[in-house]
């Protein structure tokens, strides 16, 4: 039988790469949600080609523009950020693909783990602002997270057939970003197009100015941690410009297995919906010959100082997860819009961290609070 997938944030980079992967196996998958934040005219576009159950447009605003341009269509038009967390309830549906930007995926995934749904997960902030209360409520409701980022797909790969043996240590790999060896002087000048232009992989505007201030290796480390059950320090990040050899798995033997192949997104994504199977596809093939060196280096801390930022999150877990990521949020933000530098994005994380109290065992109530308190603190900081 095919498998119904809902894919959150179909517009996105990732949730156009999964409409493509399910167009190139149709015998396999089929649409029954789609849903987007604001880009209205590409989502209606969707729906007729792929034609779900239900399209949800996040901006309520946009609504009627949605509905005009599905009229006489049998698909279901909802709007707002509440009928997108109602929707994942459906029971037609077998696979939600969380592909939301930020924060805003946290609740809707919440409630298809409620609701018995398996995940297929692109949106790491879930586990970074609540990761022990998400595993929690998969473990209860019986329910399988599958990683859809490529390095925690990796990890995942290795880890299967493995059993009951135990994890020494996971290397986590990095690109290094377009600022690989750049010093803070050339950073403090840099411009958002600068950022933007990633040397390996096609991502939307927010991860890859993460990866260009290596947040977003720091936001998949923690999110790791959640996913394989891991301390702190038995996650390791390894900086390797060429992005072939995707993470590895050392075992207490002092074995290593890594996942290697081309960078594109589609293979995770694939294998993530696909899962236990493997499925035949015609994608481009890594060929040693076309890599006689792979280099791998440890990364910059000292021009990089997020990714310390964020392992010092994990460290004191609690509610800092949460300051981290709706801090960086609100920052990266900024710097898009042209009202901070790069550097400053670190500046402001790093004050929100020191300003907002800490709470050790917070409950969900206690991390939305958090991240409303952050955002407005953090807000505050930026004075353009």
């Amino acid at each position: 039988m095919k498998k119904r997938i809902a894919i959150l944030g179909s517009t996105g980079s990732i949730g156009t790469q999964a409409l493509e992967v399910i167009k190139e196996n149709p015998d396999q998958f089929e649409v029954e949600v789609l849903t987007a934040f604001n880009n209205v005219e590409l989502l209606a576009k969707q729906a007729k080609e792929f034609k779900p159950n239900t399209v949800v447009i996040a901006n309520e605003e946009k609504y009627n523009d949605l509905t005009a341009l599905l009229e006489n269509s049998p698909i279901k038009v909802y709007a707002g950020n509440d009928s997108i967390s109602q929707i994942v309830e459906m029971d037609t549906i077998d696979i939600v693909l969380t592909a939301m930007v930020g924060y805003s995926g946290l609740l809707p995934t919440i409630k298809a783990i409620k609701a018995g749904k398996t995940i297929a997960l692109a949106n790491k902030e879930t586990l970074v602002v609540a990761g022990e209360i998400v595993q929690k409520l998969a473990f209860h409701h019986k329910v399988s997270i599958y990683p859809v980022d490529s390095e925690h797909s990796a990890i995942f790969q290795c880890l299967v057939g493995e059993g009951q043996n135990a994890i020494e240590k996971i290397y986590l790999t990095a690109s290094g970003g377009p600022f690989r060896g750049k010093d803070l002087d050339f950073l403090k000048n840099v411009t958002k197009e600068n950022a933007l232009r990633h040397p390996n992989w096609e991502m939307g505007a927010k991860i890859t100015i993460d990866s260009a201030t290596m947040m977003n290796k720091g936001l998949e480390a923690i999110e790791a941690r959640w996913l394989f059950g891991l301390n702190p320090n038995q996650i390791e990040v390894v900086v390797h410009p060429q992005s072939i050899v995707h993470s590895a798995v050392q075992f207490e033997d002092g074995s290593i297995k890594a996942q290697m192949g081309l960078p594109d997104m589609k293979l995770p994504i694939l294998y993530a919906l696909g899962f236990p199977d493997r499925v035949k596809t015609e994608f481009p093939r890594f060929s040693f010959w076309d890599y006689p060196e792979l280099n791998f280096e440890k990364p910059d801390l000292t021009n990089f100082p997020n990714l310390t930022l964020a392992f010092k999150a994990m460290d004191q877990c609690g509610n800092v997860p949460c300051i981290l990521n709706a801090a960086n949020e609100i920052a990266v933000e900024a710097f898009l819009k042209d009202k901070i530098g790069f550097c400053e994005m670190t500046d402001i994380i790093e004050q929100s961290m020191q300003k907002i109290d800490y709470i050790k065992h917070p409950e969900l109530d206690d991390l939305i609070s958090t991240d409303i308190e952050t955002r407005k603190f953090s807000q505050s900081l930026i004075k353009r």
